[in-house]
């Protein structure tokens, strides 16, 4: 695979080519990926209950997302790749820069950030040191107590132009890619038209520029309650190998996510 950047992503989605991503979190795993043909690799703070065994990603440190990070640059060195920072460690501006240093230095090329317009000055001081911000709004799990549960936001029509507010903010602020999570299809689809950016939703329907799902859930292997926009493409694939080709394929045909799969 040819190296991937800022720049391919952004061409596909004036093209209209859609991309499918997923999280790894070890070399092994993102060697498989990328071998596949998978052009972007979030190593997510999903890590926490993925890996570590909690039950939400709020435990989650810098350290630990520069340590996987590492992992999955040396088996994937042609991604574009994501890391995420995790809970409480972008909430002052120094202490934004010294994490996101850390994090880039492992390997990432972009960093992912939750939250909305509460987070534009963070976002403003990593863009005027040309960092490569993703947003997170829509679900965010870092905020899962103070939004009472995962639920799916912007079902109502004050709630959902709040979310179409936010990401305009986000992208004048600086955001170079941005990620819609469990909100209704309809209303991602009015973001992305939007956006000049591209979008990634989970569980946001297919009308986003690309889709995103956690490896463990898009190969079955969750133990937790099976999510509706979770699709388990190994199942019917006989391998690791081909559940992510079929992965890939559905997403750039526009197939995944159909609406069994959508809000």
């Amino acid at each position: 695979m040819e190296s991937i950047n800022i720049s391919t992503l952004q061409n596909w989605k004036n093209k209209k080519n859609k991309f499918a991503a997923i999280t790894a979190y070890d070399f092994s795993f993102a060697k498989l990926f990328s071998n596949q043909g998978i052009p972007v690799i979030l190593v997510g703070d999903s890590l926490g209950m993925t890996i570590q065994g909690h039950n939400s990603t709020i435990p989650v440190t810098v350290n630990n997302i520069e340590y996987h990070t590492k992992a999955v640059r040396k088996g994937a060195p042609n991604v574009f790749l994501i890391s995420d920072l995790p809970f409480m460690s972008y909430c002052e501006i120094n202490q934004t820069l010294k994490n996101t240093a850390k994090i880039i230095q492992s390997g990432a090329n972009m960093i992912k950030i939750e939250g909305g317009k509460n987070l534009i000055h963070i976002i403003k001081a990593l863009s005027n040191q040309s960092i490569l911000i993703c947003g997170h709004i829509g679900l965010t799990p870092q905020y899962t107590n103070y939004l009472g549960g995962y639920k799916v936001q912007g079902k109502t029509e004050k709630k959902a132009n709040e979310i179409i507010d936010e990401a305009l903010s986000l992208e004048d602020a600086g955001i170079k890619m941005l990620v819609l999570e469990c909100i209704p299809a309809k209303l991602s689809k009015i973001i992305t038209e939007k956006l000049s950016i591209p979008v990634i939703g989970i569980g946001a329907g297919n009308y986003t520029d690309g889709q995103i799902l956690v490896m463990q859930d898009l190969l079955g292997i969750t133990e937790n309650k099976k999510l509706k926009f979770v699709k388990n493409f190994l199942s019917d694939s006989g391998s690791i190998q081909n559940a992510i080709k079929m992965y890939i394929n559905e997403v750039k045909n526009g197939t995944f996510p159909n609406e069994k799969y959508s809000f």
